[in-house]
């Protein structure tokens, strides 16, 4: 589906309503920072507080403002099959080029049920799907072994693995074919994902450093490893803050210190602490993403910005 870094973009609001003008200026800042990929209706966009209707607004704003140039992969994450199918299919009828598969949670399943759910949801749609497996949400881990009896489901053509644990990403590489492509889920292990042989990242931090993240891929995957690590280590304290509490919470609150978007979340998503709210802004500021003082490289953001 693509090499280097994917954004898992967020969904603007405004009293209470889609902020579409805002959705596709976050759009058109990927295209011209080298975001390899738009995903839309994850974890990180608030899908589960999304109606039907609303979904569909999301998919055509970003369909619409990325013109073709980049990949809009789609998150149609459930734990009810049928209702994954149906995301899926809205989702390919209203021009995406993929698909970003949760692994069901809450009622969960056995290894046999996760082989049964993502067949049913791949013979649904011509689209290439890509699973996501993120325990720490779900509750549920994605064995290598299911990704082995999956081999034979040719739109079943990747995983974002956010687990944290190398040692699995590094099985999964060992067992599955070269063309099946990991995706780092987890933007503090983007260098180690492409040491056990990962394609790049579908990252939230990319919200705010989209040049950042695709220059840590692009430089680990031309052979520069210790240049990416750097810059991995570099941009950890960042990443570390926008993680301070739930996602999204503190890169939409980013995004809206950096006079991107509202920060407005729904329910039952509140607002950043105060106490975190400024240590984010100090921390913004570190980075050059705000006006003050500079400790660490300042990231490309505007179009037409070269990078250093």
């Amino acid at each position: 589906m693509f090499t280097g870094s994917a954004v898992a973009i967020v969904t603007p609001f405004a009293d209470g309503q889609i902020d579409i003008a805002a959705l596709t200026k976050l759009v058109e800042l990927h295209l011209a920072n080298g975001t390899q990929a738009l995903i839309p209706l994850g974890t990180t966009g608030e899908a589960s507080t999304l109606t039907v209707e609303e979904r569909a607004t999301v998919i055509k704003a970003v369909v619409a403002a990325a013109k073709g140039q980049i990949p809009v992969i789609v998150g149609i994450g459930h734990n009810c099959t049928s209702t994954a199918i149906a995301l899926a299919q809205q989702a390919e009828a209203l021009g995406a080029d993929g698909l970003l598969l949760l692994t069901p949670y809450y009622n969960k399943t056995s290894s046999r049920g996760l082989v049964a759910h993502f067949r049913a949801v791949a013979a649904a749609t011509a689209l290439p799907i890509i699973l996501y497996n993120v325990p720490s949400r779900t509750s549920m881990n994605l064995p290598p072994a299911v990704l082995v009896e999956l081999q034979d489901v040719a739109n079943i053509v990747g995983v974002k693995e956010a687990s944290g644990d190398i040692a699995q990403v590094l099985e999964i590489r060992r067992l599955m074919p070269p063309a099946f492509a990991i995706y780092s889920g987890n933007d503090d292990q983007v260098a180690p994902v492409l040491a056990c042989g990962g394609q790049g990242v579908i990252s939230v931090a990319a919200n705010i450093i989209p040049s950042v993240m695709q220059t840590i891929c692009q430089t680990y995957l031309s052979g520069q490893t210790k240049a990416a690590l750097e810059l991995q280590l570099a941009y950890k304290p960042l990443i570390d803050q926008l993680f301070c509490e739930v996602n999204p919470i503190p890169v939409k609150a980013a995004l809206e210190l950096m006079g991107l978007i509202d920060g407005e979340l729904r329910l039952p998503l509140v607002p950043l602490a105060p106490e975190n709210q400024v240590r984010l802004a100090e921390t913004l500021r570190n980075y050059g993403l705000l006006p003050g003082k500079t400790k660490e490289p300042s990231p490309c953001l505007r179009e037409n910005e070269q990078c250093e």
